[in-house]
């Protein structure tokens, strides 16, 4: 059957613009998510940690946190963005207020961060990813270790200008953080002014995490760490000597410092092990005697065939001009895995990326709240926060197990919080009493229902 032209096309008009008091939320399925904090009891995990060391005020620290965890989930990036989610009344029961703070008043809150206060943040963030590690019974843990930059104003206390391709006048801070694989969620991370390497103190920041570690799980938890170039530093590896650091697992890059003498062996190499179409390797033992380093490592030198030139390939250098182009890379190792296996290894590094992606893009992290350094820190382990809580989430509700590779990346399918907020958080719902009760309902599609509903009963099992 033919349908019409005028069952189809629709004529508009302009109609007049009013504001109504109506109970009715653009962000319904924040609902779903206070269910699942209230299952991992979250309000009393901050209480315990934060309690003496932030200050309460009239509206409680708890509250305030959950206010700026809310903001992040339904797409807020900046502390004045909550004056536009005043009334809805979704978002008011997600943090347990009837009204919500001035962005003044969390601007003073954040500032308030002690060292104290910030250490116990970032141990409730610790103990979350504990609690997985132990509910999904890892054995094995690879920690990925590395940097961002986050540009700042010009007056922001702690800041410098440092290292920015992009922006080199900019000041900027350059926090260093480690996530755990596996989970796709940030461990630990500190917060450090933009002009120091990469390596500063990132042993003193892996003892941090190694002892603690330990301390949790003890021996039977296997630990691999993985770190690009910038970590290839003598305080690093002194680390890894000592009796904590004794048993982790390592792969670093190794920089092409011509000092350390790979470019001659590279030259001189004739054969190389396939790794795969375009990537070939080969094994060598590197003696660096200088007096800081004193060590000597396996290697594994890696060439991958490109189309162009690059800035990171030494072909001129090598070879004939007619034998293609190359980039090449190397990776120091305690590991027995095989050239092959450690190539892709090390490219699980890139899921680290993705994960900083994800905060930058979705949960505000490369906002700068404030001219203080307390409240930007506290602000970055906020942004953190809410990232793992809701890979958490994900875990939690049924996120597909991805298959076991040689990548050491994700072990679950996590959505972006770009589709998360389209499916879920972002559906409509009005607060209505039918019969005088109190009731929510969703005015959603029928696909929205069933995901609301699948996620119900995932939650519920989980309690």
């Amino acid at each position: 059957m033919r349908i019409s032209k005028n069952a189809i096309r629709a004529r508009t008009r302009d109609l007049p613009i009013t504001f109504s008091d109506e109970r009715i939320s653009s962000h319904g399925g924040l609902e779903i998510v206070r269910h699942f904090f209230d299952l991992i009891d979250l309000r009393a995990r901050v209480r315990d940690r934060l309690r003496g060391v932030v200050p309460d005020g009239d509206y409680g620290f708890t509250r305030i946190l959950l206010a700026l965890i809310g903001l992040l989930i339904v797409g807020g990036a900046r502390v004045t963005h909550l004056a536009f989610l005043g009334s809805d009344p979704v978002f008011l029961r997600f943090c347990g207020l009837h009204r919500l703070p001035s962005d003044r008043t969390v601007v003073a809150w954040l500032k308030a961060f002690t060292p104290l206060a910030l250490e116990a943040l970032s141990e409730v963030i610790r103990d979350l990813v504990y609690e997985q590690i132990e509910w999904l019974g890892l054995r094995r843990v690879t920690l990925d270790l590395d940097g961002s930059v986050l540009r700042t104003g010009s007056h922001v206390e702690g800041a410098a200008r440092g290292f920015n391709p992009h922006h080199p006048k900019d000041p900027s801070y350059y926090p260093l953080s480690v996530q755990v694989a596996q989970l796709g969620q940030i461990l630990r991370i500190r917060n450090r002014p933009g002009n120091v390497h990469d390596s500063h103190n990132a042993d003193g920041f892996l003892r941090v995490v190694v002892r603690e570690l330990r301390e949790r799980f003890g021996r039977r938890l296997k630990l691999e760490l993985r770190m690009d170039g910038a970590f290839f530093h003598p305080d690093v590896f002194r680390f890894l000597d000592e009796k904590l650091g004794q048993g982790v697992e390592y792969a670093v890059k190794v920089p092409m410092w011509k000092w350390l003498g790979l470019l001659p062996r590279i030259a001189s190499q004739k054969r190389w092990a396939r790794v795969d179409a375009y990537v070939e390797g080969f094994e060598t033992t590197l003696r660096i005697e200088q007096k800081r380093w004193d060590r000597t490592e396996r290697v594994v030198v890696y060439r991958k065939r490109v189309s162009h030139e690059s800035r990171k390939n030494f072909q001129l250098d090598l070879y004939s001009p007619d034998d293609g182009h190359y980039e090449y890379s190397a990776v120091a190792t305690n590991k027995s895995l095989q050239i092959a296996p450690l190539w892709h290894f090390m490219a699980g590094r890139g899921a680290h990326e993705k994960t900083y992606a994800e905060l930058k893009q979705h949960f505000g992290f490369a906002a700068i709240p404030s001219n203080d350094q307390a409240a930007n820190s506290a602000w970055q382990l906020i942004s953190v926060l809410t990232l793992n809580l809701m890979r958490y989430f994900q875990i939690t509700v049924g996120a597909r197990e991805r298959g076991r590779t040689w990548k050491r990346t994700f072990d679950f399918v996590f959505q972006s919080m770009q589709t998360l907020r389209f499916e879920l958080i972002q559906q409509p719902l009005r607060l209505v009493r039918p019969q005088g009760r109190p009731e929510l309902r969703f005015a959603a599609s029928p696909a929205a229902r069933r995901r609301i509903q699948g996620i119900q009963r995932a939650v519920a099992r989980a309690a």
